[in-house]
């Protein structure tokens, strides 16, 4: 059964770790939420350190001057992960199934931020599917970019069996008020053709390892906080963490009435997937 909190600090007593997801819970792509940062300064004061894991398809060193623009210091937090940065480190080290094998020739799907991804590899971008060894899928540049407008590229890399390597799990996005699709969008469009694909990110386990590993904390003192339940809730539980939904963020429209969590709502959205053990509308100390 999901608990509802007076806020973060009433559960602090079972956390020994944050995962903190950024998008719709720390900020929405424009600014912070300001009761959030208080949340990251009361974590540091209880002792109870924060690691940020965003599906962001950059990496690390990209979004950190970001996250300072904001208000979201350095000092706020213990460590820091991006699904663009696990897939960047695979296609260095060449250490994983599927990536070995890659080529080094890609097709990239980019927007404006994601342009410099590839520096530092040795992979060569090129402008034509025919030439390439393997779709690379970052993210898109315009909110009227739709999935349908990549079914030909899919079609023709689905033809000549490329992999797919996605940076960033995610369907969508709220940049402020406006829906924007994620790489995760096409690479399930992908999936439905019987395409390869190679992922990082949450849900799935690799970056929780890292954490894990990391900070040398029993899953089970781990609270994973993200306001997605298909990632942010579906990876706490799919490594045994707790999880804690931030109801605002990419589900806001069907769990918010009136600026309220609707419990019935959240209990109808999570029927036949994972509910979370704890939901706020907002994150808040």
């Amino acid at each position: 059964m999901t608990q509802f909190p007076t806020g973060l600090g009433a559960i602090a007593g079972e956390i020994d770790l944050v995962v903190m997801d950024l998008w719709g819970c720390m900020h929405d792509g424009i600014r912070a939420y300001p009761a959030a940062v208080e949340a990251l300064r009361q974590l540091k004061a209880h002792n109870i350190p924060v690691a940020l894991v965003s599906n962001a398809p950059r990496r690390i060193e990209t979004v950190r001057p970001r996250l300072r623009e904001m208000g979201i210091g350095d000092e706020l937090y213990a460590g820091f992960y991006t699904s663009g940065e696990e897939v960047w480190n695979h296609i260095a080290r060449r250490d994983a199934p599927g990536y070995a094998e890659l080529g080094k020739k890609a097709y990239a799907v980019a927007g404006g931020l994601d342009q410099t991804f590839t520096e530092g590899l040795d992979v060569m971008l090129v402008d034509d599917i025919a030439a390439a060894d393997f779709l690379l899928v970052l993210g898109v540049g315009s909110p009227e970019t739709k999935v349908e407008h990549f079914s030909e590229l899919l079609k023709a890399a689905r033809a000549r069996n490329l992999p797919l390597v996605c940076a960033n799990p995610d369907l969508i996005v709220h940049r402020g008020n406006v829906a924007e699709i994620c790489a995760g969008a096409i690479a399930e469009a992908y999936l439905e053709m019987d395409g390869s694909i190679l992922i990082e990110g949450k849900p799935h386990a690799g970056i929780y390892r890292r954490v894990l590993a990391d900070f040398k904390v029993p899953a089970k003192r781990l609270v994973g906080i993200g306001d997605a339940l298909r990632t942010d809730v579906a990876g706490a539980a799919g490594i045994g963490a707790k999880s804690l939904l931030i109801a605002g963020g990419i589900h806001h429209a069907a769990l918010l009435k009136d600026g309220k969590l609707d419990p019935a709502a959240l209990k109808k959205l999570a029927t036949g997937g994972h509910a979370p053990d704890y939901a706020l509308p907002y994150l808040a100390w």
